[in-house]
């Protein structure tokens, strides 16, 4: 396929040679996907990237601006910290997740949505909260902690990052 194509021959003609030429000499036989329909990019024009970051196991945080990233992440929290075993690795994670948002504070880039540090002690009061207690007959019981508001709509960021 590297060979130039000659003077005086169209485009098209030599193009549908060099097609002939593989297909005869079976470079088209066994392909991967070979069989199957092609996928329906008419309403998403991102199909392939989608496809490529789910094949590879991949969320697609890099895709998202850093003040989303940041909102999921505080959205998150708290199923995150429930089944972690210490309060010091509590205490890590959201002063991990609040040096993130500070440093974004300080030079915002991205769309502009509001996001503010994550109180410490709240998170570990939960995280207490949902920690196993003992019963009067020595069984261990559960508690979930409860949440103030109750379940919203996911946001249309989620929507978005969230489909398969």
């Amino acid at each position: 396929m590297t060979e130039r194509k000659p003077l005086g021959v169209t485009f098209e003609s030599w193009i549908d040679k060099q097609i002939r030429e593989a297909t005869e000499r079976g470079e088209f036989d066994n392909l991967r996907g070979a069989g199957k329909p092609i996928p329906n990019s008419a309403y998403d024009e991102n199909w392939w990237l989608k496809n490529y970051l789910r094949g590879e196991g991949v969320r697609a945080d890099g895709l998202l601006p850093p003040s989303l990233v940041l909102r999921r992440d505080i959205e998150e929290l708290p199923e995150l910290v429930r089944d972690m075993a210490s309060e010091r690795e509590v205490r890590e994670t959201v002063s991990e997740l609040n040096e993130r948002i500070v440093d974004w504070l300080r030079m915002p880039h991205g769309p502009y949505v509001p996001v503010g540090p994550v109180s410490t002690e709240e998170v570990v009061a939960q995280w207490r909260g949902g920690r196993a207690t003992v019963r009067r007959d020595g069984q261990p019981k559960t508690i979930e902690p409860r949440s103030p508001h109750p379940p919203a709509e996911p946001r249309w960021w989620q929507r978005i990052t969230r489909r398969k």
